[in-house]
């Protein structure tokens, strides 16, 4: 059998949000139950501070290997920071089967456990989001949220206003984008979403019962999104327990007690053949986002069902 490689736009295609949210629910049991072998990232060093991350994951069905690199010195050639490829394999017989866009399928599993979350946590339709970054996995948001919440308000925090401005202007087809440069953060908002890579908090407001905080963008110790005071007061969640004790830099930063952090998969209950997050009875959560290949995994398995 040939092997089929997709590009981008073909990626895309092939992991419609709505499916992919519903795979990463039962990826995220299958994972908690050891149905998935989902080794920890291996990371090789590349020149001027890029990396190579090689990514495994099997499972009875299938097995893959996201391999990407990593180079945030792209930003001044005007190339894009990651680069490489998921591979799926027959786990019976060892044959490649296809390979998927690796930063496509990264921008595109990442949006969609911020779904995961929101449906598991919020158990309403979001009426207005908060999202502080404007670089591609906010693009990536942007239009997870609009294929599953396109009624939802969304205000947008960059840098500086008019990056800000700039980006609302180029996604205003896809949801109602408003730029907001006010210190202050409405009410109304009950979803925020860290989506930088700060070293300090961008987010450190009391704890609002009601209102989700998810963080995505800190991917390292030294990172941090979300503040103590936000923490302090929060049920604390991670999509990956082991990977955040290394990578939730937020956490780490704030010296939480992880006794006091839960799995994704210790909110997941499964009704009627259906999978719903458990009621936390409106307290504040926050909800740490690091990843890993079982979630790729889960793209994988939406990717081959579509292909039939």
């Amino acid at each position: 059998m040939t092997m089929q490689f997709f590009d981008a736009d073909a990626t895309t295609q092939l992991t419609p949000f709505p499916a992919l949210v519903d795979a990463l629910a039962q990826a995220c049991l299958d994972a908690a139950r050891g149905e998935i072998a989902s080794p920890a990232r291996l990371v090789v060093p590349l020149n001027r501070g890029g990396s190579m991350l090689s990514m495994p994951a099997a499972a009875r069905d299938l097995a893959i290997h996201k391999l990407v690199t990593v180079c945030p010195v792209n930003r001044e050639r005007a190339l894009p920071t990651i680069h490489g490829h998921v591979s799926v394999c027959d786990p019976d017989t060892g044959e490649a089967l296809l390979a998927l866009d690796g930063p496509t399928v990264t921008g595109r599993r990442t949006a969609a456990v911020t779904l995961l979350a929101m449906r598991t946590f919020l158990r309403r339709v979001p009426r207005e989001i908060l999202l502080m970054g404007t670089g591609t996995q906010a693009s990536h948001h942007v239009h997870a949220l609009a294929a599953v919440y396109p009624g939802s308000r969304v205000l947008v925090r960059g840098r500086t206003v008019e990056r800000a401005r700039a980006f609302c202007a180029e996604h205003s087809g896809d949801l109602s984008m408003t730029p907001h440069a006010e210190a202050a953060i409405p009410e109304s908002v009950d979803v925020v979403i860290a989506l930088t890579t700060s070293r300090e908090p961008v987010y450190d407001e009391v704890a609002k019962p009601g209102r989700l905080v998810v963080g995505v963008g800190a991917f390292t110790p030294e990172m941090a999104e979300i503040g103590a005071r936000t923490l302090e007061g929060s049920a604390l969640y991670v999509d990956d327990l082991e990977g955040a004790r290394h990578e939730a830099g937020d956490f780490i930063q704030a010296g939480v007690d992880w006794a006091r952090v839960q799995g994704l998969a210790d909110a997941l209950v499964r009704e009627s053949g259906a999978i719903h997050g458990a009621d936390e009875d409106g307290k504040p959560v926050v909800f740490k986002s690091v990843g890993c290949a079982a979630w790729d995994l889960a793209a994988c398995r939406v990717a081959r069902a579509v292909l039939g």
